[in-house]
Order: C-alpha cells, then sequence, then structure tokens
C-alpha cells in the first residue's frame, strides 16, 4: 500500500518543526511538502533544515494549492482564518485535513463544517492521546455527580499563546457540560473580576494562566461539600500533540467525507 502524503501547513512554526520530524520519522506517511505565509522568512528554505533533520530536498512553498496538488492529507496548526480558507481549498480537490488550530469562531466552525461535507476533516483542540482520554473521563465523572459539585477548569499555557480559554480547556468544558445535560454556551463563566456575588449553582467555571514555556496542564476539578475531585493532564513535550496529528492524518484515508474528531481516531 502507498504511503500517505502528508503536507504541513505553517511549516515555520514551533509545531509544523515538530510535524516536520515526526512524519519522517513515521512509517507509512511521506513528507510532500509544507507552507508558509507570503513573506515569511521560512519560505525558501529547506523543510529538513527547518526541522533539524538536514536536506530534504524540498522547500517551504508560499502556495496552499501547490501543496494540495502534491498531497493527500494536510495537517494544519495555524491561525482560524488561515485554517478556515486552506480547508476550503483542500475540500473543493478532496484532499483531507487535520485541524488542530483553536480559537475558531462559530462562523469558522460552520464553514469548516461545510468544508467536511466533501472531504473527511479531523478536528480536534487537543490531538493527544492522554487528553482524549481526559475528555472521555470528564464526561462520566459530570454525569455521575449532582449540580452541588462545582466544576472549574485550569489551564496553563506559555506566554506566547494568543487564544484563551485554551482549545483543550473548551473540550472539557464540552464534555463536563454533555455528562450535566446542559448546554456549555449557558453554563460557562469564563471571567470573574470585582464583586461577582456568590457562584452560581450549576455553572462550570475557565480560568487561564499563561506564563514561561509551558507546553499544556489542564486541571478539572469537581468541588463539593467536605471533598474534591481533581483530574489533571500536563504535557511536557509538543511531541504528543504531532504524533496523535499524524496518526489522524494516515487514519483519515479511504474515509467518506465528514467532521471528525480524536475520538473517533482512538476508537473512544
Amino acid at each position: 500500500m502507498a504511503d500517505t502524503r502528508i503536507g504541513i501547513v505553517g511549516a515555520g512554526g514551533r509545531m509544523g518543526r515538530m510535524l516536520i520530524q515526526t512524519v519522517a520519522a513515521t512509517s507509512g506517511a511521506v513528507l510532500s511538502g509544507g507552507i508558509e505565509r507570503p513573506g515569511s522568512e521560512a519560505v525558501g528554505r529547506d523543510l529538513g533544515e527547518l526541522a533539524g533533520l538536514g536536506p530534504l530536498s524540498l522547500k517551504v512553498g508560499d502556495d496552499a494549492t501547490a501543496l494540495i496538488a502534491l498531497s493527500d492529507v494536510l495537517i494544519d496548526f495555524t491561525s482560524p482564518a488561515s485554517t478556515t480558507a486552506t480547508a476550503k481549498l483542500a475540500s473543493e480537490r478532496q484532499v483531507a485535513y487535520v485541524i488542530g488550530t483553536t480559537g475558531i469562531s462559530a462562523e469558522e466552525e460552520a464553514e469548516i463544517a461545510e468544508a467536511a461535507t466533501h472531504t473527511p476533516i479531523v478536528k480536534a483542540g487537543n490531538m493527544s492521546l492522554g487528553v482524549n482520554l481526559l475528555v472521555n473521563l470528564v464526561e462520566q465523572v459530570a454525569k455521575a455527580l449532582d449540580p452541588d459539585f462545582d466544576i472549574e477548569i485550569v489551564e496553563m499555557h506559555h506566554k506566547h499563546k494568543v487564544d484563551a480559554p485554551s482549545g483543550t480547556a473548551l473540550m472539557l468544558g464540552e464534555a463536563a457540560a454533555k455528562g450535566r445535560e446542559v448546554a456549555l454556551e449557558t453554563a460557562a463563566v469564563r471571567v470573574r473580576d470585582g464583586h461577582t456575588g456568590v457562584r452560581q449553582r450549576g455553572t462550570i467555571g475557565f480560568q487561564s494562566l499563561r506564563g514561561g514555556d509551558v507546553v499544556g496542564d489542564h486541571t478539572v476539578i469537581f468541588a463539593g461539600n467536605g471533598e474534591r475531585i481533581e483530574v489533571t493532564h500536563k504535557a511536557t513535550n509538543r511531541s504528543v500533540f504531532a504524533s496523535g496529528a499524524v496518526k489522524a492524518a494516515l487514519w483519515t484515508k479511504g474515509r467518506k467525507p465528514g467532521l471528525y474528531s480524536m475520538r473517533d481516531v482512538l476508537g473512544l
């Protein structure tokens, strides 16, 4: 069976370089190319040298259409606007897409869902196995406990992260809300400042911390009277996200069009 040709969108970023390394090391996968935004200093550089692997005779480009023509699937950890636009191009050519981008708006979510009617798209706020197991666990705990247990989601990331709460925190919030059979949009409390009054029963709180080089820490707290349950996941290396994304890319081969999650990929 032929190797799956994987293209990297945002090849010059931290995740992009990690993805190049991971694709190069993965059996059944072959790097088809990578792109960056026009004007990026990475454009024109060898992808292998960019990722610290040595020359691969593949240059970073800035043309998404050209990369799509060479690929079976693309992996994207860039920005919402870029991801949405490139997903549309990929869907028109029925090239699969793996999205790890976070901070996507409701309107952009709808555009991605439309693109998924033409090609398989795997989209997740976090690609790691551990986090997706945690999501399952949070849903089960929330279902088992009554609303007298207050739910708080605390996340911390490096100082360069531009969106809050993190995509993973929102995944965890959705899991908690699903367990309680409520809508996260109505239950979520994202900001507390000043005289807020007492905590409302049944709400799901979010706290976002930023600093240093933290890859990603997430804790879900179920706080009751006289007891507290805490479940935590800590990522110490971005390789867990890259490995999950490449696993998802290989999984798309032969799949029907549709919007999938890492829970589908992992069979959870």
